[in-house]
């Protein structure tokens, strides 16, 4: 498949919405939105100031204060949610077209994402009809009960890897506890969140419930970030930006949950079913482009598997087949960005100082016609990394790995934890009482024993350390979008203290 796929109907503009309407910026601002296998301009979209996140706050406000929507009740925004899930699965090859030309993902790993987005509103649809809250009574003296009351305008701040699904993680909850939102979408794959807005619209979600502002991190992002009317932050992303959000939530005491970059460690034990290790440990740094946050990206082997491991491991990776994100035997695609090309690249050139090169190493041969100049990179692996080395140390969120070996579990606890993040960990051992034992002292705030990463929608997801600040998924995330208020009755008689009588 050499010539380069187009989808059809590619919007040559994207607009904000606020709302309930597509506007451009009020000042007219604009940037320019690449696609990834030419690096060629193929869009422009509306650069969101801080007029606009006003405007879009001003909506969302206006929409949780006055509209129908914080005070349905939980069968009747369910049943929003059920038609919005619907639609997103109606989309699904339109959406895989467009998330595959707008980040590079192949094509067939970009199939999945609708169906996963689907899953999280009728998830949460469910959730919130099926949920109970806290009733308490000592018979006779006192009644306690909780009113769950939703928080406000949400501030969605989504990546750039497999933005429409991630941005679902976000928009689920946040839309199904009550509270009205503002979204920003990573500048560089504004193209498949442009899909929201038809959706939401046709699903019946009231105006100004939703709304979307595109643009740069450094204007959009950082007014809605320092919004006074904006409550509450939801942040995917790097970790250092993280902290710059951090501080700037400080000023007003918004509450945050922050999922950040990671590190993750795969520790393979001697005793491991070891085909199985190989294929897990390669699609969990492979698959994705190697852009994912809970990539395994040091893998740490035991002494007596470590040179069959590290040649087993070479071999498949410079099989992988890398090319046209749109060919269906595609496994890596092109990298979403030259910005980002240039800083995986620049981490592989430092690599060759600190590892033995066992795969990869530069660009791939034999690029399709027309693709020369794509964001590509063949998957790379070091060997005999030391743990202070940079590509052991910080993520380099691309399709490139380290490997070490140990000798001791204990040796293998202090590789896991020796970064500063602490994401997901997975650990391949048929030992019950070790997997479980280092599971529980792994620095890490998910854990896959003997499993990539499949993660069911009701469980916990977030890091510790430099990974994140608390934990989204299942009730804790009607638990961020929602205020918790406690209301005490007296059932009996009142002794109080009778102060100045």
């Amino acid at each position: 498949m050499s010539k380069h796929f187009v989808p059809e109907n590619l919007p040559t503009h994207l607009q904000h919405y606020i709302g309930g309407q597509f506007v451009d910026s009020i000042g007219g601002e604009t940037f320019e939105v690449l696609d990834p296998v030419t690096n060629q301009t193929y869009a422009t979209a509306a650069a969101g100031q801080k007029a606009d996140i006003d405007a879009a706050v001003n909506a969302a406000t206006e929409a949780f204060k006055n509209g129908p929507w914080p005070t349905m009740s939980a069968r009747a925004r369910a049943k929003v949610l059920y038609k919005i899930a619907d639609a997103v699965v109606a989309q699904e090859d339109r959406l895989a077209e467009m998330e595959t030309f707008d980040t590079g993902l192949p094509i067939t790993q970009a199939r999945g994402q609708a169906q996963r987005a689907a899953e999280n509103f009728r998830f949460f649809a469910d959730l919130i009809v099926a949920q109970h809250d806290t009733a308490l009574k000592v018979p006779g003296s006192q009644l306690n009960y909780v009113n769950r009351k939703p928080i406000g305008v949400a501030g969605l701040i989504t990546p750039w890897n497999t933005p429409f699904m991630l941005e679902s993680w976000k928009l689920a909850p946040s839309i199904a506890s009550g509270c009205t939102v503002v979204l920003k979408p990573a500048e560089f794959t504004p193209l498949s969140a442009s899909l929201w807005a038809t959706i939401f619209k046709e699903a019946g979600l009231p105006d100004g419930v939703f709304n979307l502002v595109n643009g740069i991190g450094e204007e959009a992002g950082d007014a809605l970030v320092k919004h006074p009317k904006v409550p509450l932050i939801s942040f995917t992303g790097e970790s250092s930006t993280g902290q710059l959000i951090f501080r700037n939530c400080a000023e007003n005491l918004k509450g945050m949950s922050m999922e950040l970059g990671g590190k993750s460690p795969a520790i393979v034990f001697a005793d491991a079913d070891f085909d199985a290790a190989i294929d897990s440990t390669l699609f969990g740094v492979f698959s994705l482009n190697g852009e994912r946050c809970t990539a395994g990206s040091r893998i740490l082997v035991e002494r007596p598997i470590y040179e069959k491991f590290v040649e087993t491991y070479a071999a498949r990776a410079k099989n992988i087949k890398v090319g046209d994100p749109h060919d269906p035997t595609t496994q890596v695609g092109a990298l979403v960005h030259p910005e980002h090309y240039n800083k995986v690249m620049g981490y592989v050139e430092i690599g060759k100082t600190e590892g033995r090169v066992v795969a990869g190493g530069g660009r791939p041969e034999n690029l399709p016609e027309g693709q020369e100049n794509g964001s590509y990179v063949a998957p790379t692996v070091f060997a005999d990394v030391a743990p202070d080395a940079r590509i052991f140390q910080e993520e380099i969120f691309g399709p490139v790995v380290a490997i070490t070996p140990f000798d001791t579990d204990a040796e293998a606890l202090e590789l896991a934890n020796n970064t500063k993040y602490g994401l997901a960990a997975y650990v391949w051992t048929n030992d019950l009482k070790r997997a479980h034992n280092f599971a529980q002292d792994v620095e890490a705030g998910m854990v896959w024993l003997n499993s990539h990463n499949v993660r069911d929608l009701r469980s916990p997801f977030g890091g510790v350390k430099a990974s994140g600040l608390g934990h989204e998924g299942g009730y804790r995330s009607i638990d961020f979008y929602t205020d918790q208020q406690a209301v005490h009755i007296t059932l009996g008689e009142v002794h109080t203290p009778k102060f100045g009588a």
